[in-house]
């Protein structure tokens, strides 16, 4: 049997060693999950609220060991793990809070000769592929929903945080003793797609890449599964020149670089009205310039090693592209070694244009190319033209404008005066490439449940 060692992108150290598990174990791992959801769909709301809310007490009790997991495991600083638990706690307790009320039945009529309602029903067992690049938060958004809607949890975490996969199963494993809520497993490849064809899946939850979520519909496929696909971004930010520019740049900046660009949602590209071009470039120049890059255990250090070399190296390689077709560095540009990690400097880029690379292909990594526009109608232009379309910024200090500029904007998210950010009320959703589906929100729960007409004659 395979293992899965565990490096920490910092040190090199390994941290763990995690077998890698054939499909008959997961078999089973499904039968028992099917077994416990049978009995945990017959409890009551109220009931599956109030286990779930004892069982998410774990988190608390377990915060610092699991930031520090976290960081060890895909080299972000500490202290941003730390505000990564917080947000947790911030999705999880609203998704609860909206349960009662988005669960309810619709009651379409009670009279004296007929009841008609459309309930909201659990799916079965449900397929949760994770990412690591926040591997709380993009976990929480499926788990919390789907365990209260009264579906248990197949949970494959990335293989470079298989620890935060482990802390979700420890956490439901005790909830009213029915059996297991959410079994984390180790699988390849291969056997990811196995799962999904062979063994009794009822719905898929992936996040990752473009090319992940076409396997995925293509393993989905052969089942007439409908699978939930949080997938890459490209995403744009329009600075107007009404824009309060140092408030601007300083969003903008910390979308781009936080937690080293390796955000779905991070800024990486910017359109800049003319008037205020020179402004904003120079705030953004200053703010990158004074990052510190380090040990991720430092509470001093701003940005972490990537968490992986290769992604180092495919930023570069957009970055020497641009070069050649005549963009210019401002700051940074290179990447260095720091121990074992890799480093990627904050790098900032003009004269870029809609066709280099950098400017169409997600990069996830701190590299901010800013582009000049004539006006807002240009800018509408190149913010749309992307196969992705996830996420919006714009800034101004006109609420009119933004929301017509935002009408016209092809993304699942509209942002005016801030960015990268997951409110837990709104649905998170992109359009094109960017995934199909929604988590989050009482549409999360829509996505998690099946609609069942009833139709009673009295």
């Amino acid at each position: 049997m395979k293992n899965l060692n565990l490096i920490n992108p910092f040190t090199g150290e390994k941290l763990a060693s995690f077998p890698v598990q054939p499909l008959e174990d997961v078999q089973k791992d499904v039968h028992r999950l099917h077994q416990t959801q049978r009995k945990w769909a017959k409890l009551s709301l109220k009931e599956r609220v109030h286990a779930v809310e004892n069982a998410i007490t774990y988190f608390e009790t377990h915060r610092d060991q699991i930031a520090r997991d976290i960081s060890e495991e895909m080299g972000r600083p500490l202290h941003q793990c730390q505000g990564e638990v917080n947000g947790f706690f911030e999705r999880a307790r609203y998704m609860i809070s909206i349960a009662e009320t988005t669960l309810a039945s619709d009651i379409i009529e009670d009279s004296d000769e007929f009841f008609r309602e459309i309930q909201h029903v659990p799916l079965g067992v449900v397929f949760v592929i994770s990412a690591w690049n926040y591997p709380l938060l993009i976990t929480v958004n499926s788990v919390i929903p789907a365990l209260i809607a009264g579906n248990t949890i197949l949970l494959k975490h990335s293989s470079r945080t298989p620890l935060i996969g482990q802390h979700f199963e420890q956490a439901f494993s005790q909830m009213l003793s029915l059996g297991p809520f959410v079994k984390n497993i180790v699988v390849d490849h291969a056997t990811t797609g196995e799962i999904i064809e062979k063994l009794a899946i009822d719905h898929v939850v992936f996040t990752g890449s473009v090319k992940g979520g076409h396997e995925i519909l293509r393993h989905t496929s052969k089942k007439f599964l409908q699978p939930q696909l949080e997938l890459g971004g490209k995403d744009a930010a329009y600075v107007h020149r009404d824009a309060d520019i140092r408030r601007a740049a300083e969003s903008v900046v910390d979308g781009t670089c936080y937690n080293s660009g390796q955000s779905c949602c991070g800024i990486e590209r910017v359109y800049v009205h003319k008037d205020v071009y020179e402004e904003f470039k120079s705030y953004c120049l200053e703010l990158m310039k004074s990052y510190r890059l380090g040990d991720p255990s430092s509470p001093e250090t701003q940005l972490g090693p990537m968490a992986q070399k290769s992604a180092v190296d495919e930023a570069l390689n957009q970055v020497q592209e641009a070069l050649a077709q005549g963009a210019k560095v401002l700051c940074g540009g290179d990447g260095y070694t720091i121990k074992e990690g890799h480093f990627l400097k904050p790098t900032l880029l003009e004269n870029v244009h809609s066709q280099m690379s950098v400017m169409q292909e997600e990069n996830f990594s701190p590299v901010l190319p800013l582009q000049k526009v004539e006006n807002e109608s240009q800018a509408l232009d190149f913010i749309n033209d992307s196969d992705y379309g996830l996420t919006t910024a714009i800034f101004t200090s006109d609420r009119n404008f933004a929301k017509n500029f935002a009408a016209d904007i092809e993304s699942g998210t509209v942002f005016m005066n801030r960015c990268d950010y997951l409110d837990p009320a709104l649905p998170w959703t992109g359009v094109k490439n960017s995934g199909v589906g929604s988590s989050l929100s009482k549409y999360g729960y829509y996505g998690l449940t099946r609609r069942k007409s009833i139709h009673f004659r009295k």
